[in-house]
């Protein structure tokens, strides 16, 4: 399959490990929500009162053609810098009757607009009194048109004080000439003097008219579009509004929450995470119920009946197991309760298949599978009736005969205490009681304690060919799952497989408890191993527990709704 066709399985899966973390998320909206919910309540409402007012320049004639347009000369950018600036605000400030101590509250709270190809400011302002806001927006405004109508008034009288001082000279020097020409005779001089007074006329009659002018301008600096009135309601969000960003911040930072706990999350997230660390597939995944029997027939619920031999069909059809026939059944850690669930199971599963099915108890140091399994009336495969002794007192010869209900029965070689571990895993005995499944129509399953916890695997998987790894992703870590596969390669085996399986109940009260468990069963295997130790000899073991029998089940307990494997021939 292409890149391009995984992204989306890649998108679920990683999507689905975000909401593992339930809480992370329903936290974060939570949060979310009391914060938008604290800001609505406790923040104090704003009212913000707007006037408008529409610029224009000072003209002679206000109804001349194009007088009413836009004029070209005004800077709407300058204007707009100007009604904010410091100046309006302390004239706005003394109109209020306010200190020069809240001009800078009053150039704060101020927002000036100007709406696209027009010459109009928008004065908004925000107070948390509506009167006092729409008074205040009002003496903004108000200050900014007498600010522009006293600029334009100081303009033009400078201007006409200047062309003042340029007519006077000019009206001076004609008198001074009209007394010469009144004093003069015909002749060239008078025309001469003549052509002076008329262009000094022509100048003190341009000046005079400039002059006229702009006196006569109109310096009305605009006309007001809206006057600022009391709001009605607050401005802002409401709580409703609040309550909806806060979610949607809440969601936001409970993702971001949930990544970043993904992202340092050491344990396998995901069925895929366990099969690219272990390079083996997930042959089955047990469902989550409640403590019962070891055997699943007896189990109130079937399904996990039905998942044992979808697990057992699967290896009953792998190439790699169906040569030899020899199957490891392990845990990364713990105390390997579950381990011995699936191989009691899958031997059951091996049973009902049709093979002559031996399940070998390898745990020496905490053995008592014989306790909790019931014996069965009947005869047993000739390969597992003979003895077989060996230096440390295990294999003994005992072979328990199990009742697996429907599924028939199978041998049990229990577990013993002994001295040296070692020693009796890889002792002749042992390697001719694992040499059975050369027969044709057996298969052996055998059970070890966990390999981080114990070497004990690794003594077996150079005799055993096939390991089925029993994990739970939500506790184990990715590191875990690498270091048992290079193990387990390294000793000269293979992995062909794995089970999952998650404790019953809630996640994080389920890991405590299964913590607690851990820790309660490390005491009595340490003071085991100590045991052995300091005893001597194949005398010193002592059964690992009574092999009476469990309590027969009646005809309506042993009642299933599952379906018998057909027979598998080799």
């Amino acid at each position: 399959m292409s890149e391009a066709q995984d992204e989306p399985d890649l998108l679920r899966d990683q999507f689905r490990q975000l909401i593992r973390y339930r809480a992370l998320l329903v936290a974060g909206v939570l949060l979310g929500l009391l914060g938008g919910g604290y800001l609505a309540l406790t923040g104090s409402d704003s009212y913000v009162a707007t006037s408008e007012v529409v610029l224009r320049a000072a003209t002679t004639d206000p109804f001349a053609a194009g007088a009413s347009s836009p004029d070209k000369s005004i800077n709407i950018g300058s204007e707009r810098q100007t009604a904010m600036s410091n100046e309006i605000a302390k004239r706005a400030a003394k109109r209020l009757g306010l200190s020069s101590r809240a001009v800078p509250e009053l150039q704060s709270d101020l927002q000036v607009t100007n709406p696209p190809n027009t010459v109009v400011l928008r004065f908004a302002y925000t107070w948390t009194d509506a009167d006092e806001a729409a008074r205040r927006a009002n003496a903004l405004a108000t200050a900014f048109m007498d600010a522009r109508k006293e600029s334009t008034e100081n303009t033009i009288k400078n201007t006409v004080h200047g062309l003042q001082k340029q007519l006077d000279p000019v009206v001076k020097q004609r008198k001074e000439l009209d007394a010469q020409i009144a004093g003069l005779g015909e002749g060239p001089t008078l025309d001469a003097a003549t052509t002076v007074q008329a262009t000094l006329v022509g100048r003190i009659s341009e000046l005079s008219s400039r002059i006229t002018e702009l006196q006569s301008l109109d310096t009305t600096p605009g006309s007001w579009n809206r006057v600022a009135t009391p709001p009605d309601a607050p401005s802002g969000p409401g709580l409703a509004m609040m309550l909806g960003l806060g979610a949607l911040v809440g969601v936001a930072v409970g993702l971001l929450a949930a990544w970043v706990r993904l992202v340092f999350d050491p344990t396998a997230r995901s069925e895929g995470d366990v099969v690219r660390a272990l390079r083996a597939p997930v042959l089955g995944t047990l469902p989550r119920t409640r403590s019962g029997p070891l055997l699943a027939v007896d189990h109130a619920d079937p399904r996990l009946a039905e998942e044992y031999r979808s697990v057992a069909f699967r290896l009953a059809y792998d190439q790699r197991f169906a040569d030899r026939r020899r199957l490891l059944v392990v845990a990364p850690r713990g105390t390997g309760d579950t381990a011995a669930a699936v191989a009691v199971n899958l031997a059951a599963s091996f049973a009902e298949m049709g093979m002559d099915v031996l399940l070998v108890e390898a745990d020496l140091r905490t053995p008592g599978l014989s306790a909790r399994l019931r014996a069965a009336d009947g005869s047993r495969p000739g390969w597992a009736r003979s003895p077989q002794l060996s230096e440390g007192g295990w294999p003994a010869g005992i072979q328990v005969p199990v009742d697996a209900g429907e599924s028939g029965s199978f041998d049990l070689v229990p577990g013993r205490r002994v001295r040296n571990v070692a020693r009796a895993l890889t002792s002749a005995a042992a390697g001719r009681l694992f040499a059975e499944a050369d027969e044709p129509g057996s298969a052996v399953v055998v059970l070890a304690p966990a390999v981080l916890t114990y070497a004990d695997a690794l003594a077996l998987a150079d005799r055993i060919d096939g390991v089925l790894v029993v994990a739970d992703p939500h506790a184990v870590h990715r590191a875990d799952l690498d270091r048992v596969r290079q193990l387990i390669s390294g000793a000269g085996s293979t992995v062909l497989g794995s089970v999952l399986h998650s404790p019953p109940g809630g996640r994080w009260w389920s890991r405590r408890r299964l913590a607690r468990r851990n820790r309660k069963a490390a005491a009595p295997r340490a003071a085991a191993a100590a045991g052995a130790g300091a005893t001597g000899g194949a005398g010193a073991e002592t059964p690992a527990a009574d092999t009476a029998p469990a309590p027969a089940l009646t005809a309506e307990d042993k009642t299933t709704d599952t379906i018998p494997l057909r027979t598998v021939t080799r």
